[in-house]
């Protein structure tokens, strides 16, 4: 009876993990989707992070300036999210422009309001397939999921131009060795400026100039916005605390990274907007792989807002005072734009040279943000000697069992002693059986004596933990890892879960099935791996714990099918090190060999008079 009551208990359990398992996983560990083999057919249709946002109603208005009260985004009043009024070809042509060219960014400035909102990502493609087109980060206003960038100023007593006025260029094409100035005139001859400049990467410099030609000083301070039209599909904040990824509105104010505004946040804040103010820092929109940023001169006071209305979602920074400047004078101050895909050597370069302040917790690191940025440091040199970042995941492995290695022993040795003195364990059970908190006491008395610690068999596995949400983040978040494969065709991306499952003949049928079906080589070879580990390691006394140990195995092989083809190598290879190292620990400890094959052939044993 008691035996019946065990298997039924070890069953419910197995089924909870069975079919609770792919629940947890959508909300603790978000999936990344497996690239389709073909990409769309349109490039424009391609946005940041695959934008597709709902449909919205427009914005009925202009937002207005809360120190002047003027206008100085006119442009945000567009069509509804989502809803394209032109093409993406027909916008381009419908105003002068100045081409953007460098190696990693190809593009336009649009002259009509001095606008970046054509801009796409030459090193990084939508799919995995080499003709898919690359990623376009900027789209112009009235296109599908608008999204751009603007520098402009304010004032009471200026007419300031606005996003409506065309701008008159000293070059036709922006590069990293041609910088280009903007400029625009108002009917009192003041002038404005836009000196532009813009690196091998990502970071587009903005001289805003006011040239005072009038017969008295004004007041004025320069702004910069960044706004786009709709989310992201993956606009969440959810998962855990340890494996949460931020997507949405996001800056850093007071020298604090500011993680806790998204999309539905601001939709509800009072009056659509919510303000910040912050010397130093920056503010934009971050999608899982991408960033849009405006960056103020560090030195200088700023004020922040987070805005929306209509679906379409704006981050704005404008000089905290205004700047008298006196006639005849004229006045200058720089910000940056950050435009492009968050790679880490990129952002913390852009942090060391130029001081921006945080710019790298542009990636949400998390928690474990030590660990990950030493375990990416890590993967990033192997990958430069072994030119493959699934050998570096192997590499790293072997770094960190490496670093484990004196732990293990000590878990081996506490094994070891805990296994000699079994005996004794049972005959205190035996001894006092029909009294619990004796029998616990006695056997308490019995640890001290024999000096064992029975918990210090569970420091590696509390070591593991930060090791496995580290590296769960890293290969989720890094654009390092995307699309990049291993013993390809096999696994083309292995920030992607493992592609090929008896499902669909190890990849002979082209389809892919429900994650929770989809048990894919990797992850058959790691419950085979434990298995293993199990078969070496002493069996639990109480039979409950047996049979859930027995199975967890193969439990552990479904968990781990919908996560990253990276991290399931890495602890398939981890538990093929451990297995080894188990052995050869074995060879060491003579007595614990026995005592294991007098285990086994007991079992053996017992199995065989059960089929007799």
């Amino acid at each position: 009876m008691e035996d019946k009551r065990n298997i039924v208990i070890a069953a419910l359990l197995a089924g909870l993990i069975l079919f609770g398992w792919p629940v947890l996983t959508q909300q603790f560990f978000p999936q990344p989707k497996i690239a389709a083999k073909h990409a769309s057919a349109n490039p424009a249709a391609a946005q940041a992070g695959n934008v597709t946002g709902p449909v919205a109603d427009p914005v009925t208005g202009p937002v207005t300036d809360p120190i002047t009260g003027s206008s100085v985004a006119a442009d945000i009043a567009g069509p509804a999210a989502g809803a394209a009024t032109i093409t993406l070809s027909d916008a381009l042509k419908n105003a002068p422009r100045v081409a953007i060219e460098t190696p990693k960014l190809r593009g336009s400035i649009n002259l009509q309001g001095a606008k970046f909102d054509d801009l796409v990502l030459l090193a990084h493609r939508t799919e995995l397939a080499k003709d898919s087109p690359p990623v376009r980060l900027f789209s112009p206003s009235g296109t599908k999921d608008a999204y751009f960038a603007r520098f402009g100023w304010i004032s009471k007593a200026v007419v300031v131009p606005n996003d409506k006025d065309v701008w008159t260029s000293s070059a036709g094409k922006l590069t990293p060795g041609t910088p280009v100035t903007l400029s625009w005139t108002n009917t009192a001859t003041q002038r404005f400026e836009i000196v532009l400049s813009i690196d091998k990467d990502y970071l587009i410099s903005a001289q805003q100039r006011f040239i005072n030609s009038a017969n008295a000083p004004v007041e004025i301070a320069p702004f910069g916005l960044v706004s786009r039209s709709g989310k992201p599909k993956d606009a969440t904040t959810g998962g855990s605390f340890f494996t949460r990824i931020h997507i949405g509105p996001m800056g850093v104010f007071g020298g604090t990274a500011n993680y806790d505004w998204n999309y539905k946040d601001v939709d509800e804040a009072a009056k659509g907007q919510t303000e910040f103010s912050t010397t130093g820092g920056w503010i934009g929109f971050t999608d899982k792989y991408w960033l849009a940023a405006l960056i103020p001169d560090q030195k200088i006071p700023v004020d922040a807002t987070m805005r929306a209305g209509g679906g379409v979602y704006q981050t704005q920074i404008v000089a905290s005072k205004q700047t008298t400047v006196a006639a005849g004078q004229s006045f200058a101050q720089t910000s940056r734009l950050f435009a492009g895909a968050k790679e880490v050597e990129v952002l913390d370069n852009y942090v060391d040279k130029y001081g921006i302040e945080k710019l790298d917790y542009a990636i949400d690191w998390g928690w474990f943000r030590i660990i990950e940025k030493a375990f990416f440091k890590i993967l990033h040199y192997l990958f430069g000697l072994f030119g493959s970042f699934g050998a570096a995941i192997i590499g790293l492995t072997f770094v960190v069992r490496l670093f484990m290695f004196p732990i293990a022993q000590r878990q081996f040795a506490s094994m070891a002693q805990m296994k000699i003195i079994q005996p004794k364990m049972k005959a205190v059970q035996e001894r006092h059986k029909d009294d619990k908190p004796r029998q616990q006491q006695e056997i308490m008395k019995l640890y001290k004596e024999e000096k064992v610690n029975p918990l210090a068999g569970c420091l590696p596995i509390f070591l593991q933990m930060p090791i496995f949400f580290g590296l769960y983040k890293l290969l989720m978040l890094t654009i390092e890892m995307r699309h990049q494969p291993f013993l390809s065709p096999w696994i083309n991306d292995l920030s992607a879960p493992d592609p090929w499952t008896p499902i669909n003949l190890f990849g002979a049928l082209s389809f892919h099935p429900p994650a929770f079906l989809a048990i894919g080589i990797l992850p058959i070879l790691l419950g085979i791996s434990m298995w293993g580990i199990q078969k070496l390691n002493p069996q639990p006394m109480d039979e409950v714990q047996k049979q859930v140990f027995a199975i967890m195995p193969w439990m552990m092989m479904f968990m781990f099918a919908p996560l990253a083809a990276g991290l399931q190598v890495y602890y398939v290879v981890s538990n093929t090190l451990t297995i080894l190292q188990q052995k050869w620990l074995y060879s060491r400890h003579p007595i614990l060999r026995q005592q294991k094959d007098a285990e086994n052939k007991k079992e053996a044993d017992k199995k065989a008079a059960a089929k007799a």
